[in-house]
């Protein structure tokens, strides 16, 4: 019996993320939160449990929330992702980036971004009409220091924020 051999292959992957179109050579092996955080330097995005069940590497693409570490960057091209650091404009905060802040809705601030990115998309899909509504569809984002009514309360106040502008 020999040893077989791996030829390693990358591609060309076209990305637009947060607005801007970038273009990486890649493992095809390669997830959508590698790509972002040890290929483009965007470090919001965090590794939490690397098998999709915290909810820390949570992006939008194409306006729908994904789990960037289950999901292969190649399979982006074409696609529009923003990440937390594609929320705010300028020096101006997403209304629930500030809704977070307001409400002390973190403690150790690790699991914030995703939080944040699916509490926008928890709006956007219309499920954030109840404190009920907000826990089942936050219920994906694992928060390990319990910052949960908080959480609820930023996403009440960003919800009416984001309705108003």
């Amino acid at each position: 019996m020999g040893t077989a051999t791996e030829q390693l292959t990358t591609l060309d992957v076209a990305l637009r993320i947060n607005g801007a179109a970038t273009h990486l050579t890649l493992d095809p092996r390669t997830t959508l939160l590698d790509a972002l955080r040890e290929h483009l330097r965007l470090t919001g995005s965090k590794k939490g449990c690397d098998h999709g069940q915290c909810g820390a590497c949570t992006v939008h693409i194409d306006g729908r929330r994904v789990l960037s570490c289950l999901t292969l960057a190649v399979a982006c091209q074409g696609k529009e992702i923003t990440t937390i650091e594609g929320l705010a404009r300028g020096d101006r905060l997403h209304p629930m980036q500030q809704a977070f802040l307001d409400h002390d809705g973190f403690q150790c601030g690790y699991c914030t971004p995703g939080q944040i990115m699916s509490a926008v998309a928890c709006v956007q899909e219309g499920h954030a009409t109840s404190d009920e509504q907000i826990r089942e569809y936050m219920s994906g984002n694992l928060c390990r220091c319990a910052a949960y009514p908080r959480i609820v309360e930023a996403v009440k106040q960003g919800r009416d924020r984001m309705e108003r502008s």
